[in-house]
């Protein structure tokens, strides 16, 4: 699969796939929506309606790891134990993630190459709060006991991966998800929520990053 190292509109960098004219983050900035969708709308929103000794965090698709470092980095100021699982079938190559500027722009050069060098299928320690755990495999095959307070949805689009966006893929994620724990996603497709409700999570629309009027926060 080519893929190409793309500038978004905050000077942050996605990966985008030629062929299919995909793009990993918006346009309109890649660590702007990973920190509005996925960090204040999930993880910030947990962290500061409920407390937990651990968070237990799934990502479905690590891609360029953003979304892994800004939760490190805030676990870090929170001081909060994070365990982070990250879903990815097709990683990057040490080649592609060396020249991504995420670390260098958020100051964490050193963090972001840990989380992409970490041991695959192990827990490996990012730090004294983060914890961090990749799993090569598609999201068909995680086993349905991984259990999450915070979950990131950063699949492809539902027009790029629909399979990926159906009542059943949400109802082996609403199992993983812990009593009081949210779902996060960039989507708020009418079928999408849909698919959700009827998986039986409590869905929200609400605002969405810059080229987004609106994103799902869902909620057990």
């Amino acid at each position: 699969m080519q893929r190409e190292i793309k500038l978004t509109a905050d000077g942050s960098h996605t990966i985008a796939i030629p062929e299919t004219n995909v793009t990993y983050h918006s346009h309109h900035g890649a660590i702007a929506e990973s920190r509005w969708v996925f960090l204040d709308a999930g993880f910030s929103y947990l962290h500061g309606t409920s407390q937990h000794d651990t968070i237990n965090v799934l990502e479905i698709g690590f891609g360029t790891g953003l979304n892994a470092l800004l939760t490190l980095q805030e676990a870090i100021v929170q001081q909060q134990k994070v365990h982070y699982t990250a879903v990815e079938k097709y990683p990057l190559t040490q080649e592609e993630f060396e020249k991504i500027n995420h670390g260098r722009l958020l100051h964490a050069e050193e963090n972001f190459l840990a989380l992409h060098k970490a041991e695959w299928e192990k827990d490996i320690a990012i730090g004294p709060f983060f914890t961090l755990h990749k799993k090569n495999i598609s999201l068909d095959d995680l086993l349905p006991g991984t259990k999450a307070n915070c979950i990131y949805f950063d699949a492809f689009a539902p027009t790029d991966q629909p399979e990926l966006w159906t009542q059943e893929v949400f109802e082996k994620l609403f199992s993983m998800l812990l009593p009081g724990g949210v779902l996060v996603t960039y989507s708020s497709k009418t079928t999408v929520r849909r698919a959700m409700q009827a998986a039986g999570f409590t869905v929200t629309k609400i605002p969405g990053p810059r080229g987004k009027r609106d994103m799902v926060r869902a909620l057990k």
